[in-house]
């Protein structure tokens, strides 16, 4: 119980998750992408559904993206007020149950 609170907390405290519009592209490029324009790293992942959390330390986004058998990454959800004290591999794992809902 004391798990769930927590992640939910987690969950909330990031404010809104916006849902994605289908932005998919070559997971190469997609990579590049997150690193280049939004100065975002990989902190969690992949899952086993090749999900894969994305974060700026210094700006506060977060990316969750998954990458596809035919080798294009989606991104699935975005948000803003990502701490480095957070538990990253915790919020993987409540993003992507939300996601799944």
């Amino acid at each position: 119980m004391k798990t769930l609170i927590a992640t939910a907390l987690t969950v909330t405290t990031l404010g809104t998750a916006a849902v994605a519009q289908d932005v998919c592209m070559p997971a190469a490029e997609m990579q590049s992408s997150l690193i280049d324009w939004y100065g975002e790293a990989p902190v969690a992942g992949p899952s086993q559904d090749n999900t894969r959390l994305w974060v700026s330390d210094a700006s506060g986004t977060w990316t969750l993206v998954r990458t596809l058998a035919d080798g294009n990454a989606c991104v699935e959800a975005t948000g803003e007020n990502w701490s480095p004290d957070r538990d990253a591999e915790q919020l993987l794992a409540a993003l992507e149950a939300r996601n799944d809902s």
